[in-house]
């Protein structure tokens, strides 16, 4: 018998580009947006994510809280303790307390600009699920290259990390993003990110485990990319396309309906 399809995701991060005003005032936004442009019964059927910065998550929770809203609350980064003398680091439960449901671990900034590597993010990743967050964990390859085997056989040592390190049991959510193609004024080669998703998906590591690992595709992402990757990805990590509410909630529906 044939497993059921997975559930889709999409969502995006601010990174560092919004003030708290803009932060609320685009949570505002979303929010609204989202009710009046999509039935409920459609919305229902994707997982919705939005991560602001570390300052705008309470307020930002606050207003998911307020509306009633099944928006995921993310963080971008999180601690590896949850308690101790880390000055300036976040802790993972006290993400939890605030209410945020996903956290972002191991994207390409993170490890080139912080020098963090595999270890460290799926030291991450394993907080995150030991919270009871999903860890949405960034991997993928360097260097541009025709040969999709070329790109699974390196982004193969980050996920066998994480995935040694988190809970088998728990959920895991792996957002595919070439590091070339990231801010790129094009996503990679459709052909090229189903190859390589498929070849994830085809890793003992992944394919063992007993908790649900959707792969999603971020690395500039936008509206009209879905539905040429509907075939292999669970859904999408937007760029800064996403920064705009039409475009998101254009993206939102492509998700819901393709």
């Amino acid at each position: 018998m044939a497993s059921p399809p997975r559930r889709r995701l999409i969502g995006l991060s601010t990174k560092m580009y919004f003030s708290l005003k803009r932060t609320h005032d685009y949570t505002s936004d979303l929010l609204a947006a989202l009710k009046e442009s999509i039935p409920a019964d459609q919305l229902s059927q994707v997982d919705v994510f939005f991560i602001p910065d570390f300052i705008a998550i309470v307020p930002t929770a606050q207003q998911l809280q307020a509306a009633n809203s099944a928006v995921w609350l993310g963080a971008q980064d999180a601690h590896w303790e949850d308690q101790g003398a880390f000055t300036g680091e976040v802790s993972p439960s006290v993400l939890r307390e605030a209410g945020v449901r996903i956290v972002e671990v191991g994207h390409a900034e993170r490890r080139r600009i912080f020098g963090e590597d595999d270890g460290i993010t799926a030291r991450k990743a394993a907080a995150a699920a030991r919270n009871g967050m999903v860890p949405l964990v960034c991997v993928g390859e360097k260097t541009e290259s025709d040969d999709a085997g070329i790109a699974v056989d390196e982004v193969r040592v980050q996920v066998d990390a994480v995935m040694a390190a988190v809970p088998d049991e728990a959920e895991v959510v792996l957002a595919y993003e070439p590091v070339w193609a990231i801010g790129a004024s094009q996503p990679a080669g459709e052909k090229h990110i189903l190859r390589v998703v498929q070849g994830l998906n085809a890793l003992g590591s992944v394919r063992k485990r007993k908790g649900p690992t959707r792969v999603v595709y971020g690395g500039s992402a936008g509206p009209g990319l879905f539905d040429r990757l509907k075939t292999g990805v669970d859904g999408l990590f937007l760029g800064r396309f996403g920064h705009d509410v039409e475009q998101f909630i254009r993206t939102v529906k492509e998700v819901i309906v393709s």
